[in-house]
């Protein structure tokens, strides 16, 4: 069983696209088919709100809302493009999944998972159209789409999560499965070892965590680690290095840091 790789998505996204509809091209995890339709179906009644409502729940200013509500009504008829394409947040720039060779392509839609709010989750190759929902919104009628998504994701990972899971999900997305199922997770946070009233401390990474995490994402597939120490070589552009005295282990989890001196 490779590692799986668990991704968020990216706010920002292609638009467009060339391929057919997703019910009929198909998405992995068809198991999720009818919970994402039910989704859609929400998102759907939820865009005939005012438009203060909509702006709260998508979570964009007013000049952007008809944008977004035109392409969440289109869901289910406009067309498509892979989700590694559709995706273009900084940490999928940071990936930069068209400059990787083939055979870590393949690596690539075999490994990675990314968690949707709209979809439940997705694999790189498979079609989504334009849209905008957040996994923490609160659908009318449905609630939170990660309360929604919980116990189907769960079931469809249960077989895939079985041996290492790399969990790169912000605490938006990892609410969305039961952790547990995992054989052995492992968490990745980057630390900055900075100055402060004369001492060194180490700080939480959070502006440029995303971008952080996509060097980090090419390696897992190229090495395609299943322990944390195979990152003791690990050379991330940002200068960031594994730092093994800072590893801590609770149940089935392993919580790792990156550090960079500043």
């Amino acid at each position: 069983m490779p590692p799986l790789i668990l991704l968020p998505p990216s706010e920002k996204k292609a638009p467009g696209g060339v391929g057919v509809p997703w019910h009929e091209a198909g998405q992995s995890f068809a198991e999720l088919d009818d919970a994402r339709r039910e989704v859609i179906a929400a998102l759907d009644d939820a865009m005939g709100a005012p438009l203060e409502a909509r702006a709260k729940l998508l979570g964009v200013g007013a000049a952007n809302v008809e944008r977004a509500t035109i392409a969440n009504r289109r869901v289910d008829t406009a067309p498509t493009l892979p989700a590694i394409v559709r995706y273009t947040g900084v940490l999928y720039d940071a990936l930069d999944a068209e400059s990787l060779p083939a055979r870590l392509r393949k690596r690539l839609d075999e490994q990675v998972v990314i968690f949707s709010g709209l979809w439940g989750a997705v694999r790189p190759s498979d079609p989504i159209p334009d849209y905008k929902l957040k996994m923490g919104a609160a659908l009318p009628d449905l609630g939170k789409p990660s309360r929604c998504w919980k116990p189907h994701l769960t079931n469809a990972l249960s077989a895939a999560a079985s041996g290492t899971v790399w969990d790169l999900l912000p605490n938006e997305h990892a609410v969305a499965w039961d952790p547990t199922i995992a054989g052995h997770r492992i968490r990745a946070r980057f630390l900055d070892d900075v100055e402060k009233n004369g001492d060194r401390t180490l700080v939480a990474v959070s502006h440029w965590n995303k971008l952080l995490k996509g060097a980090l994402v090419r390696h897992l597939l190229e090495h395609r680690l299943d322990e944390p120490d195979g990152l003791v070589d690990f050379a991330h552009p940002q200068g960031y290095t594994y730092r093994p005295d800072l590893t801590t282990t609770s149940g089935n989890t392993t919580d790792i840091a990156l550090v960079s001196v500043r």
